[in-house]
């Protein structure tokens, strides 16, 4: 089982920084699962970890399209899925194939197509703790 470790990020900047961080770490080929409630700062991290990928346009949570791409030194995948109903909505719309990309995969609220989730996902888990500090707990990838 991969290791997991957590950070405490207090503002948006660091949370931000936080998912440069974690931007520098990833290969083509990566899985990143977002997760954590509506606010948590899941968009927050993709935005950093599209800096880290030298992406230019902006980054915008994909709830209604569910799925945007973006160019940068590797592709970006980024998906939604809050709006689906399970795998096989997910599998409907090609999500499946996506998982399998070049490139960088995100996906905010992948709770919802667990059981179809590669090994190699990369897992990052946003809390809201008190004062609103954000606890992000990742496994998958030493950052």
């Amino acid at each position: 089982m991969a290791s997991s470790i957590s950070f405490r990020c207090n503002t948006v900047e660091e949370t931000q920084n936080l998912g440069i961080s974690i931007g520098k770490k990833l290969h083509s080929g990566d899985l990143v699962s977002l997760r954590g409630s509506l606010g948590a700062g899941k968009t927050i991290i993709a935005k950093g970890i599209a800096l880290a990928l030298e992406i230019e346009e902006a980054i915008v949570s994909p709830t209604f399209t569910l799925i945007q791409e973006y160019s940068g030194t590797l592709p970006l995948i980024h998906m939604d899925v809050y709006r689906i109903d399970g795998v096989e909505e997910f599998d409907g719309i090609g999500g499946e194939e996506l998982l399998y990309q070049k490139g960088v995969t995100l996906i905010e609220w992948s709770e919802k197509i667990d059981e179809i989730l590669p090994p190699h996902t990369i897992y990052v888990s946003i809390e809201i703790g008190l004062d609103q500090e954000r606890i992000i707990t990742i496994k998958g990838l030493e950052v």
